[in-house]
Protein backbone atom coordinates (compact mmCIF):
# COMPACT_ATOMS: atom_id res chain seq x y z
CA UNK A 1 0.00 0.00 0.00
CA UNK A 2 1.46 3.36 -1.00
CA UNK A 3 2.10 6.02 1.65
CA UNK A 4 -0.47 8.77 1.97
CA UNK A 5 0.46 11.99 0.23
CA UNK A 6 1.19 15.03 2.35
CA UNK A 7 -1.40 17.81 2.30
CA UNK A 8 0.03 21.32 2.23
CA UNK A 9 -1.94 24.54 2.57
CA UNK A 10 -0.61 27.70 0.94
CA UNK A 11 -1.83 30.64 2.97
CA UNK A 12 -2.13 34.21 1.66
CA UNK A 13 -4.09 37.31 2.60
CA UNK A 14 -7.36 37.24 0.70
CA UNK A 15 -10.98 38.28 0.56
CA UNK A 16 -13.33 36.33 2.79
CA UNK A 17 -16.07 36.50 0.17
CA UNK A 18 -13.98 34.58 -2.41
CA UNK A 19 -12.24 32.18 -0.02
CA UNK A 20 -14.25 29.17 -1.22
CA UNK A 21 -13.67 29.82 -4.93
CA UNK A 22 -10.12 31.15 -5.20
CA UNK A 23 -7.72 29.03 -7.24
CA UNK A 24 -4.00 28.94 -6.55
CA UNK A 25 -3.26 28.87 -10.26
CA UNK A 26 -4.84 32.31 -10.59
CA UNK A 27 -2.76 33.86 -7.79
CA UNK A 28 0.86 35.00 -7.67
CA UNK A 29 1.65 31.70 -5.90
CA UNK A 30 0.68 29.56 -8.87
CA UNK A 31 4.24 28.62 -9.84
CA UNK A 32 5.04 27.63 -6.27
CA UNK A 33 1.95 25.42 -6.13
CA UNK A 34 3.07 23.69 -9.32
CA UNK A 35 6.56 23.09 -7.92
CA UNK A 36 5.08 21.58 -4.75
CA UNK A 37 2.82 19.30 -6.78
CA UNK A 38 5.75 18.28 -8.96
CA UNK A 39 7.44 16.69 -5.91
CA UNK A 40 4.26 14.79 -5.05
CA UNK A 41 2.47 17.06 -2.56
CA UNK A 42 -1.27 17.68 -2.43
CA UNK A 43 -1.65 21.46 -2.38
CA UNK A 44 -4.64 23.59 -1.44
CA UNK A 45 -5.34 27.29 -1.06
CA UNK A 46 -5.85 28.81 2.38
CA UNK A 47 -7.06 32.35 1.76
CA UNK A 48 -6.88 34.21 5.07
CA UNK A 49 -8.89 37.11 6.47
CA UNK A 50 -9.61 37.85 10.12
CA UNK A 51 -13.36 37.40 9.54
CA UNK A 52 -12.86 33.73 8.62
CA UNK A 53 -10.08 32.97 11.12
CA UNK A 54 -11.97 30.08 12.74
CA UNK A 55 -12.70 28.51 9.37
CA UNK A 56 -9.02 28.76 8.44
CA UNK A 57 -8.01 27.28 11.79
CA UNK A 58 -10.15 24.20 11.17
CA UNK A 59 -8.67 23.84 7.68
CA UNK A 60 -5.09 23.97 8.97
CA UNK A 61 -5.75 21.35 11.63
CA UNK A 62 -6.54 18.96 8.77
CA UNK A 63 -3.31 19.39 6.77
CA UNK A 64 0.27 18.23 7.28
CA UNK A 65 1.88 21.60 6.69
CA UNK A 66 1.22 25.23 5.86
CA UNK A 67 3.39 27.73 3.99
CA UNK A 68 2.44 31.30 4.89
CA UNK A 69 2.53 34.46 2.77
CA UNK A 70 0.85 37.07 4.98
CA UNK A 71 2.51 40.45 5.63
CA UNK A 72 2.74 41.71 9.23
CA UNK A 73 1.35 45.14 8.28
CA UNK A 74 -1.47 45.45 5.73
CA UNK A 75 -4.21 47.91 4.88
CA UNK A 76 -6.78 45.42 6.15
CA UNK A 77 -4.99 44.44 9.35
CA UNK A 78 -2.03 42.59 10.80
CA UNK A 79 -1.14 39.13 12.09
CA UNK A 80 -2.40 39.60 15.66
CA UNK A 81 -5.22 37.10 15.12
CA UNK A 82 -3.36 34.79 12.73
CA UNK A 83 -0.19 34.12 14.71
CA UNK A 84 -1.97 32.46 17.68
CA UNK A 85 -3.71 30.15 15.18
CA UNK A 86 -0.38 29.19 13.63
CA UNK A 87 1.09 28.50 17.07
CA UNK A 88 -1.90 26.32 17.94
CA UNK A 89 -1.82 24.21 14.79
CA UNK A 90 1.95 23.81 15.12
CA UNK A 91 1.41 22.46 18.65
CA UNK A 92 -0.83 19.81 17.08
CA UNK A 93 1.98 18.63 14.78
CA UNK A 94 1.28 20.71 11.67
CA UNK A 95 4.47 21.96 10.02
CA UNK A 96 4.37 25.78 9.91
CA UNK A 97 6.91 27.68 7.86
CA UNK A 98 7.65 30.12 9.28
CA UNK A 99 6.59 29.70 12.88
CA UNK A 100 5.59 33.02 14.53
CA UNK A 101 8.12 32.45 17.31
CA UNK A 102 10.89 32.08 14.75
CA UNK A 103 9.74 35.31 13.09
CA UNK A 104 10.09 37.10 16.43
CA UNK A 105 13.67 35.82 16.72
CA UNK A 106 14.96 36.64 13.25
CA UNK A 107 12.20 38.17 11.12
CA UNK A 108 11.78 41.51 12.88
CA UNK A 109 14.05 44.54 12.65
CA UNK A 110 15.34 43.84 16.16
CA UNK A 111 17.60 41.20 14.60
CA UNK A 112 19.73 44.13 13.37
CA UNK A 113 20.37 45.14 16.98
CA UNK A 114 20.84 41.63 18.34
CA UNK A 115 23.41 40.77 15.65
CA UNK A 116 25.08 44.21 15.52
CA UNK A 117 28.40 42.79 16.73
CA UNK A 118 28.60 40.29 13.87
CA UNK A 119 30.69 41.31 10.87
CA UNK A 120 27.48 42.09 8.93
CA UNK A 121 26.54 44.62 11.64
CA UNK A 122 26.98 48.36 11.94
CA UNK A 123 26.33 51.17 14.45
CA UNK A 124 22.84 50.16 15.61
CA UNK A 125 20.70 51.41 18.51
CA UNK A 126 17.45 50.14 20.03
CA UNK A 127 14.66 52.30 21.48
CA UNK A 128 11.96 50.71 23.62
CA UNK A 129 10.22 53.75 25.13
CA UNK A 130 9.22 57.17 23.83
CA UNK A 131 11.24 58.85 26.57
CA UNK A 132 14.41 56.97 25.59
CA UNK A 133 13.80 57.74 21.91
CA UNK A 134 13.34 61.47 22.58
CA UNK A 135 16.46 61.59 24.76
CA UNK A 136 18.90 59.49 22.72
CA UNK A 137 18.01 60.25 19.08
CA UNK A 138 19.42 63.83 19.24
CA UNK A 139 22.65 62.41 20.65
CA UNK A 140 23.01 60.22 17.53
CA UNK A 141 22.09 63.06 15.18
CA UNK A 142 24.72 65.30 16.80
CA UNK A 143 27.37 62.96 15.38
CA UNK A 144 26.56 64.38 11.93
CA UNK A 145 25.60 61.16 10.09
CA UNK A 146 22.03 60.53 8.95
CA UNK A 147 20.23 57.67 10.68
CA UNK A 148 17.70 55.15 9.36
CA UNK A 149 14.93 54.34 11.82
CA UNK A 150 12.81 51.21 11.42
CA UNK A 151 9.73 50.03 13.27
CA UNK A 152 10.22 46.50 14.55
CA UNK A 153 7.56 44.82 12.38
CA UNK A 154 6.74 46.20 8.97
CA UNK A 155 7.08 45.74 5.24
CA UNK A 156 7.03 47.76 2.05
CA UNK A 157 9.00 50.61 3.64
CA UNK A 158 6.22 51.26 6.19
CA UNK A 159 7.72 52.82 9.30
CA UNK A 160 11.23 53.19 7.83
CA UNK A 161 12.64 56.74 7.94
CA UNK A 162 15.87 58.45 7.01
CA UNK A 163 16.44 61.32 9.44
CA UNK A 164 19.24 63.84 9.92
CA UNK A 165 19.66 67.07 11.84
CA UNK A 166 19.32 70.23 9.78
CA UNK A 167 22.13 71.58 11.99
CA UNK A 168 24.11 68.88 13.88
CA UNK A 169 25.08 71.55 16.39
CA UNK A 170 21.39 71.86 17.30
CA UNK A 171 20.03 68.32 16.84
CA UNK A 172 17.02 68.98 19.09
CA UNK A 173 15.70 71.67 16.75
CA UNK A 174 14.80 70.65 13.20
CA UNK A 175 15.34 67.49 11.17
CA UNK A 176 15.12 66.40 7.53
CA UNK A 177 13.11 63.21 7.13
CA UNK A 178 12.09 60.88 4.32
CA UNK A 179 9.75 57.91 4.58
CA UNK A 180 10.81 54.78 2.67
CA UNK A 181 7.32 54.14 1.30
CA UNK A 182 7.13 54.49 -2.48
CA UNK A 183 6.29 58.03 -3.58
CA UNK A 184 7.52 59.70 -0.36
CA UNK A 185 9.55 62.90 -0.50
CA UNK A 186 12.03 64.53 1.83
CA UNK A 187 10.55 67.07 4.25
CA UNK A 188 11.74 69.26 7.10
CA UNK A 189 10.04 69.44 10.50
CA UNK A 190 10.80 69.95 14.16
CA UNK A 191 12.32 67.07 16.10
CA UNK A 192 9.29 67.10 18.39
CA UNK A 193 6.99 66.64 15.39
CA UNK A 194 9.04 63.71 14.17
CA UNK A 195 9.15 62.08 17.60
CA UNK A 196 5.37 62.39 17.86
CA UNK A 197 5.05 60.81 14.39
CA UNK A 198 7.05 57.79 15.56
CA UNK A 199 5.21 57.30 18.85
CA UNK A 200 2.91 54.70 17.24
CA UNK A 201 5.87 52.40 16.59
CA UNK A 202 6.56 52.10 20.33
CA UNK A 203 3.02 51.29 21.41
CA UNK A 204 2.08 47.84 22.66
CA UNK A 205 5.64 46.77 23.34
CA UNK A 206 6.89 48.05 19.98
CA UNK A 207 10.46 48.98 19.23
CA UNK A 208 12.42 51.30 16.96
CA UNK A 209 15.76 50.18 15.55
CA UNK A 210 18.23 52.89 14.55
CA UNK A 211 21.05 52.21 12.06
CA UNK A 212 23.61 54.65 10.76
CA UNK A 213 22.90 55.53 7.12
CA UNK A 214 25.11 53.66 4.65
CA UNK A 215 26.90 56.01 2.26
CA UNK A 216 27.06 53.35 -0.49
CA UNK A 217 23.29 53.00 -0.70
CA UNK A 218 23.59 54.34 -4.24
CA UNK A 219 25.34 51.07 -5.19
CA UNK A 220 22.10 49.20 -4.58
CA UNK A 221 20.79 46.48 -2.30
CA UNK A 222 21.36 42.75 -2.73
CA UNK A 223 18.74 40.25 -1.60
CA UNK A 224 19.78 36.67 -0.84
CA UNK A 225 16.88 34.26 -1.18
CA UNK A 226 17.30 31.37 1.23
CA UNK A 227 15.91 27.85 1.35
CA UNK A 228 16.69 26.89 4.93
CA UNK A 229 20.48 27.49 5.17
CA UNK A 230 21.36 27.65 1.45
CA UNK A 231 21.19 30.55 -0.99
CA UNK A 232 18.65 29.69 -3.72
CA UNK A 233 18.88 32.90 -5.73
CA UNK A 234 19.60 36.62 -5.67
CA UNK A 235 17.68 39.81 -6.17
CA UNK A 236 19.16 43.24 -6.82
CA UNK A 237 17.58 46.67 -6.59
CA UNK A 238 19.79 49.45 -7.89
CA UNK A 239 17.42 52.35 -7.18
CA UNK A 240 16.12 51.76 -3.67
CA UNK A 241 13.67 53.39 -1.28
CA UNK A 242 16.05 55.92 0.33
CA UNK A 243 18.16 56.62 -2.75
CA UNK A 244 19.36 60.26 -2.48
CA UNK A 245 18.83 63.03 -5.00
CA UNK A 246 21.73 63.83 -7.31
CA UNK A 247 23.97 66.76 -6.32
CA UNK A 248 22.28 70.05 -7.14
CA UNK A 249 18.86 68.44 -7.59
CA UNK A 250 15.96 69.19 -5.28
CA UNK A 251 15.37 66.47 -2.64
CA UNK A 252 11.82 66.03 -3.93
CA UNK A 253 13.26 64.91 -7.27
CA UNK A 254 15.17 61.95 -5.86
CA UNK A 255 14.63 58.87 -8.07
CA UNK A 256 11.91 56.47 -7.01
CA UNK A 257 12.64 52.75 -6.47
CA UNK A 258 13.29 50.81 -9.63
CA UNK A 259 12.45 47.22 -10.57
CA UNK A 260 14.01 44.23 -8.88
CA UNK A 261 16.42 42.09 -10.91
CA UNK A 262 16.63 38.35 -10.25
CA UNK A 263 19.53 35.95 -10.66
CA UNK A 264 20.32 32.26 -10.01
CA UNK A 265 22.52 31.32 -7.05
CA UNK A 266 25.45 30.79 -9.41
CA UNK A 267 25.77 34.48 -10.36
CA UNK A 268 29.58 35.05 -10.23
CA UNK A 269 29.45 38.60 -8.82
CA UNK A 270 27.72 37.46 -5.62
CA UNK A 271 29.67 34.27 -4.83
CA UNK A 272 31.75 35.85 -2.04
CA UNK A 273 28.58 37.12 -0.40
CA UNK A 274 26.97 33.68 -0.82
CA UNK A 275 29.92 31.91 0.78
CA UNK A 276 30.10 34.28 3.73
CA UNK A 277 26.37 33.99 4.33
CA UNK A 278 26.26 30.19 4.18
CA UNK A 279 29.54 29.38 5.89
CA UNK A 280 30.04 32.22 8.39
CA UNK A 281 27.04 34.44 9.06
CA UNK A 282 24.19 31.92 9.23
CA UNK A 283 25.92 29.60 11.73
CA UNK A 284 26.88 32.65 13.82
CA UNK A 285 23.37 34.13 13.64
CA UNK A 286 21.87 30.82 14.77
CA UNK A 287 24.22 30.78 17.78
CA UNK A 288 23.49 34.39 18.71
CA UNK A 289 19.71 33.98 18.38
CA UNK A 290 19.53 30.41 19.76
CA UNK A 291 18.03 28.97 16.56
CA UNK A 292 18.35 25.37 15.46
CA UNK A 293 19.69 25.61 11.86
CA UNK A 294 17.45 22.69 10.88
CA UNK A 295 14.41 24.83 11.80
CA UNK A 296 15.26 27.80 9.58
CA UNK A 297 12.33 28.74 7.30
CA UNK A 298 11.68 26.90 4.06
CA UNK A 299 11.86 30.25 2.23
CA UNK A 300 13.18 33.56 3.56
CA UNK A 301 15.55 36.31 2.50
CA UNK A 302 18.25 38.59 3.81
CA UNK A 303 18.82 42.06 2.35
CA UNK A 304 22.30 43.55 2.32
CA UNK A 305 23.60 47.05 1.72
CA UNK A 306 27.15 47.70 0.63
CA UNK A 307 29.41 48.79 3.46
CA UNK A 308 32.84 50.44 3.13
CA UNK A 309 35.40 48.67 0.95
CA UNK A 310 38.15 46.95 2.90
CA UNK A 311 41.90 47.56 2.64
CA UNK A 312 42.10 45.24 -0.37
CA UNK A 313 39.30 47.09 -2.17
CA UNK A 314 36.79 44.27 -1.60
CA UNK A 315 33.14 44.94 -0.81
CA UNK A 316 31.82 44.60 2.70
CA UNK A 317 28.13 44.09 3.43
CA UNK A 318 25.73 45.40 6.07
CA UNK A 319 22.53 43.56 6.95
CA UNK A 320 19.50 45.71 6.11
CA UNK A 321 16.68 43.34 7.11
CA UNK A 322 15.50 39.74 7.13
CA UNK A 323 12.12 38.87 5.62
CA UNK A 324 10.18 35.75 6.56
CA UNK A 325 6.47 36.56 6.73
CA UNK A 326 5.78 36.95 3.01
CA UNK A 327 8.77 36.37 0.73
CA UNK A 328 7.86 36.72 -2.95
CA UNK A 329 8.81 37.01 -5.78
CA UNK A 330 12.08 35.17 -6.14
CA UNK A 331 14.07 33.58 -8.97
CA UNK A 332 12.60 30.53 -10.69
CA UNK A 333 15.73 28.63 -9.62
CA UNK A 334 14.43 28.71 -6.03
CA UNK A 335 11.17 26.88 -6.81
CA UNK A 336 12.50 23.32 -6.91
CA UNK A 337 14.68 23.68 -3.76
CA UNK A 338 11.71 25.23 -1.93
CA UNK A 339 9.47 22.29 -2.88
CA UNK A 340 12.09 19.67 -2.03
CA UNK A 341 12.81 21.26 1.35
CA UNK A 342 9.08 21.33 2.15
CA UNK A 343 8.81 17.63 1.32
CA UNK A 344 11.91 16.85 3.37
CA UNK A 345 10.57 18.68 6.44
CA UNK A 346 7.18 16.95 6.21
CA UNK A 347 8.81 13.55 5.85
CA UNK A 348 11.14 14.17 8.80
CA UNK A 349 8.13 15.06 10.95
CA UNK A 350 6.30 11.90 9.98
CA UNK A 351 9.32 9.77 10.82
CA UNK A 352 9.78 11.45 14.22
CA UNK A 353 6.27 10.61 15.40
Amino acid sequence: MSERKYRVAMMFAGDSSTRATVKLEETRLGNIAKALRDVGLDVEAASYADEVAEEVRKQLLGVDGVLVWVDPVRKDGNRAKLDPILREVASHGVFVSSHPDLILKMGTKEVLYRTRNMSWGTDTRLYTTLEQFRRELPQCLAEGRPRVLKQNRGNGGIGVWKVEAVDPRAPEARVRVRHAMRGSQEAEESLDEFVARCEQYLQGGGRIIDQVYQLRLTDGIVRCYQVRDRVAGFGEQLINALYPAAPGVAPADAPQPGPGLYFPPTRPHFQKLKNRLECEWLPEMCRVLSIDPAELPVIWDADFMYGPKDAAGEDSYVLCEINISSVYPFPDEALRPLAEETLRRLHARRLSR
